[in-house]
């Protein structure tokens, strides 16, 4: 870090001599358009993604708490999509959003419904990427599992005898208990969605609508080899990162259920 921090104000190429430029780097940041567009997708992003993964995560979570045969099997296949390299899930997805011959809008089309241009479109860049986001938004799910196995039976036999139903149960019993682990999740998730990259990088966008935050920092480190611009990039993310994550830890004490 100490390094990174000397790096970030320098202008340095990555090979040859760093010179020391002082905060220039900060400043041209705070300047640059392109700086407030990255960072506009992937807040925007982030808004939908960090909600749809926990919600998605849960949903399945408690839908594989019940102890029915073949449960085992179905908590494995969910699970695949978080241990598949990124990469090859980026080169899949290629071919399940093309507009022409992809798979997902063969089955629209199927149904009546006529497929957008998916990532060619400007206006269905970020849906895209929402998808290819609920699909893997099972990667907490055995966190999830555990949280709901450590629920102790007498909250809901308790409910039971008061007369509630399954839809009280979740909403007065399950999600309180999980909201620790929920908590957890948010930070990660959000950590996660600030770093989108590896699928990014691969599918691209129409007008630049898939050019999120750390695609523009590879972009200057790697493209224009400006390693002292693009460091200052990241130390801008790791503070915007840090206020946010911050700003949910001050709001645990509102909504996350503590036994002390």
């Amino acid at each position: 870090m100490v390094a990174a921090a000397y790096i970030a104000m320098t202008d340095w190429s990555i090979i040859g001599k760093a010179d020391f430029i002082g905060l220039k780097n900060f400043a041209d940041i705070f300047n640059d358009s392109e700086f407030y567009r990255t960072l506009w997708i992937t807040v925007r992003y982030a808004i939908f993604a960090v909600p749809l993964t926990i919600v998605t995560a849960f949903l399945i979570a408690v839908s594989l708490n019940t102890p029915y045969k073949g449960v085992g099997v179905f908590r494995t296949i969910f699970y695949m999509p978080a241990i598949v390299s990124g990469v090859a899930v980026a080169i899949v997805f290629t071919w399940v959003l093309d507009p022409s011959f992809g798979v997902l809008n063969a089955i629209l089309s199927a149904i009546g419904i006529k497929g957008p241009n998916w990532l060619y479109d400007p206006s269905w860049v970020l849906p895209s990427y929402l998808i290819v986001t609920a699909w893997g938004a099972s990667g907490g799910l055995f966190i999830y599992l555990a949280a709901l196995k450590d629920i102790p039976a007498e909250l809901y036999e308790s409910a039971t005898i008061d007369g509630a139903g399954w839809k009280h149960k979740i909403r007065f019993v399950t999600i309180p208990m999980v909201t620790p682990v929920i908590f957890y999740n948010m930070v990660m998730t959000l950590i996660s969605a600030f770093r989108k990259f590896t699928d990014a990088y691969i599918l691209g966008g129409a007008d630049g609508e898939g050019i999120f935050y750390m695609v523009h920092l590879y972009q200057q480190a790697f493209s224009f080899y400006k390693m002292g611009y693009a460091t200052a990039l990241a130390w801008v993310l790791f503070v915007i990162i840090l206020v946010l994550t911050m700003i949910i830890n001050v709001t645990k004490k509102l909504w996350v259920y503590s036994e002390e």
